[in-house]
């Protein structure tokens, strides 16, 4: 069947009937969790805990880019790292033929356990270490061998290819798209700045989206979620993002992150020249995404201020604002 083209068709229905094909059979609430890139739902089992069922975006990922994202997490569980991987369904007769990934009525899907936990406290900084020590040992098994079928975190698929959509698709307002045009040429100028600053960079198999409401913490310290933002790309990305403050608190947190992460993986100081650069990607890169599914339902009711004139507006100072960033030394240095 070919693959529906939206979620207009993903009805509860829908859903309970794609868990029960893969023998999962729900009691019938559903819950909807924040995502917007794709559907999650928590749902109630008649015999067991509740289960987290993943609904994917179509056209987004090619299957076996979803799988190789999979086949990477299940490898961090076997060395004991604390991540949420997809379970492994029995489907037929023969027990060897546990999936990961599957597909009802067109739509792919993935099942999780439901994992608790809070937000880190990234103020402190044995938080911040421990988190540190698992990122490193994230980072230690995705340098092992690289990804074959997902991107690489570039300039390209970050910058240039998501401004060249804003500009085509004309999202920006006439009277301020010279202005917004002329700030995205500059940022990335002073991307490709940082780049050759940082010299050369080995990159790595990442978390890929690693802020802090993709960590929950317990008792038993941190665990992760979501790696479906994972891709290729420098090790500075799954720290970068879980920095804030000013930039003497912001010095204190990477300081605090090294000093975990470098106890199984050493990190190259130079990647902290990219820090900037990255951060001017990403929202280069989000205000495309947001662009891109426009015609999704849920993306209007979620982010109402898009596409206006402040919003422009905000992005013109934003990059202005990042250039000046992107000039200033490195956050940190041993």
């Amino acid at each position: 069947m070919k693959p529906d083209e939206s979620f207009s068709t993903l009805t509860p229905d829908l859903i309970l009937n794609a868990l029960e094909s893969v023998g999962l059979r729900g009691d019938g609430r559903l819950l909807a969790l924040n995502s917007y890139e794709n559907r999650v739902y928590q749902v109630g089992m008649e015999d067991g805990p509740p289960l987290v069922a993943k609904f994917y975006r179509p056209g987004r990922w090619t299957d076996a880019a979803i799988l190789e994202e999979h086949a990477f997490v299940q490898t961090l569980v076997e060395a004991e790292i604390p991540v949420v991987p997809a379970m492994a369904l029995l489907r037929g007769l023969t027990p060897n033929e546990g999936m990961t990934l599957h597909t009802f009525e067109g739509h792919r899907f993935a099942v999780f356990e439901k994992r608790g936990g809070r937000a880190p406290e990234l103020d402190n900084e044995d938080t911040l270490e421990w988190m540190g020590r698992f990122i490193g040992r994230i980072h230690a098994l995705g340098a092992t061998q690289p990804y074959t079928h997902r991107p690489a975190l570039t300039i390209d698929t970050f910058g240039t290819v998501p401004r060249d959509y804003l500009l085509a698709h004309h999202f920006l307002p006439d009277d301020i798209e010279p202005a917004y045009r002329a700030a995205v040429e500059q940022a990335l100028v002073s991307v490709h700045h940082c780049m050759e600053r940082a010299g050369s960079v080995a990159t790595l198999r990442l978390h890929g989206d690693c802020h802090p409401g993709n960590v929950l913490w317990t008792p038993d310290g941190p665990h992760f979620v979501d790696f479906d933002d994972s891709r290729m790309g420098p090790a500075v990305q799954d720290l970068w993002m879980l920095l804030s403050g000013e930039r003497a608190d912001r010095t204190r947190q990477m300081g605090a992150l090294l000093a975990g992460y470098e106890c199984f993986y050493d990190f190259n100081p130079s990647e902290l020249h990219l820090i900037e650069a990255l951060r001017t990607l990403r929202l280069i890169h989000y205000a495309a995404w947001i662009a891109r599914r426009w015609q999704d339902p849920a993306f209007p009711i979620a982010f109402p201020w898009f596409n206006t004139q402040r919003y422009w507006q905000d992005r013109v100072l934003e990059l202005r604002e990042q250039i000046a960033l992107m000039d200033e030394p490195p956050l940190w240095s041993s």
